[in-house]
């Protein structure tokens, strides 16, 4: 375990020798399951020679990592959670990521979790035992240890097997167009949703019910960040939208038994708020344009659905590598050009021009 910022340094040093464009392999664990805000709490790191743990909870001083990876070519396993929490660290990401399961997937593997990848290229079987582990707790136990050091022990080893059947396969183009645009969609992400929530399947309810969402949402908020636990272990957004549901239709739901009075109150005053809340304040619907489905929109989406699936057996990949029906059907409908919508790969397959 690396816990000083000397340490740190030293380390970094070591695995970037003489090489101008360092290669590692890394993953983090964060304690989104214990707390509220979620922090960055571990950085497992690999290179060639060595695995070893970061402690971001006691290294103050992060920054010759910072400048490691502003160099690097790193190596990671579904790399959306990891870089995102790189962003809110650095404000930046690597100069390189490379993904292992991108990888996979455009060479047709089928199950391409960490766990079954290693299975396929080394035979082994990972623990899954500390999955959900507090990572934010020290000291970490052996088999926490353990778990967190495979995460990344395989990974530079995997990602040459990956590379090599790529290039055998003349994908490897694609596989450095798939990852630099995931890098891009990270980048430009906006991080601080104004409406966040609005949970998936609000688009149901009616202004009322959109009311009572927004309130109910910014009490669960308040609860969490009291109590500092994930605002699911309050409620989750399952359980508001049926609370909305019932609330929509001028019915009431029963306050969940297990609650603590005082929760129970402040949840009973956030519904009483409510009601009186005028109606010119309550939340507007999306609005959404219709998308006129007539015969010829019709066969322009089966005709690139045609071309698509063509090309996912030809290459024996998923068809939704190629394009998903969404992005496809947009196309068709001419709510976006290709060019903007697709990767050149992908427009080659579906034999799009420029």
């Amino acid at each position: 375990m690396i816990d000083t910022a000397e340490q740190l340094s030293h380390h970094l040093r070591l695995s970037c020798g003489d090489s101008s464009s360092p290669v590692c392999a890394i993953d983090t664990e964060a304690d989104s399951l214990h707390r509220y805000r979620e922090s960055l709490c571990l950085i497992q790191f690999a290179d060639r020679e060595k695995c070893v743990l970061i402690d971001p909870l006691a290294i103050e001083d992060l920054s010759s990592l910072a400048s490691y990876l502003s160099i690097a070519t790193v190596w990671m396993h579904g790399a959306d959670y990891d870089m995102t929490m790189f962003k809110r660290q650095f404000g930046a990401l690597p100069a390189r990521v490379y993904d292992t399961q991108i990888g996979a997937r455009l060479l047709g593997v089928k199950r391409f979790g960490l766990g079954d990848l290693v299975n396929l290229y080394f035979g082994v079987e990972l623990s899954k035992s500390s999955q959900k582990a507090d990572w934010g707790k020290r000291p970490l136990s052996p088999k926490m240890v353990e778990y967190a050091l495979n995460d990344v022990f395989y990974l530079l080893e995997m990602g040459d097997k990956i590379v090599t059947a790529l290039k055998e396969k003349d994908r490897y183009h694609w596989f450095e167009e798939s990852c630099k645009a995931a890098q891009q969609r990270v980048l430009l992400r906006d991080d601080t949703k104004e409406e966040s929530w609005r949970v998936q399947g609000s688009g149901r309810l009616e202004r009322y019910g959109l009311a009572c969402l927004k309130a109910l949402w910014h009490w669960r908020d308040e609860e969490a960040k009291a109590w500092d636990r994930p605002s699911f272990m309050v409620a989750p957004n399952r359980q508001l939208l049926e609370w909305c549901i019932e609330l929509d239709a001028n019915k009431q739901f029963p306050i969940p038994p297990h609650y603590r009075p005082d929760r129970a109150k402040r949840l009973r005053s956030t519904l009483a708020f409510v009601q009186k809340m005028p109606e010119s304040e309550w939340p507007v619907r999306p609005s959404t344009t219709r998308r006129k489905r007539d015969r010829d929109f019709e066969n322009r989406v089966d005709a690139l659905l045609l071309a698509r699936e063509q090309a996912a057996k030809r290459f024996d990949i998923d068809g939704s590598l190629i394009a998903p029906r969404a992005i496809l059907e947009a196309i068709a409908a001419g709510e976006l050009e290709p060019e903007n919508a697709l990767l050149n790969w992908q427009r080659e397959c579906l034999a799009i021009k420029p």
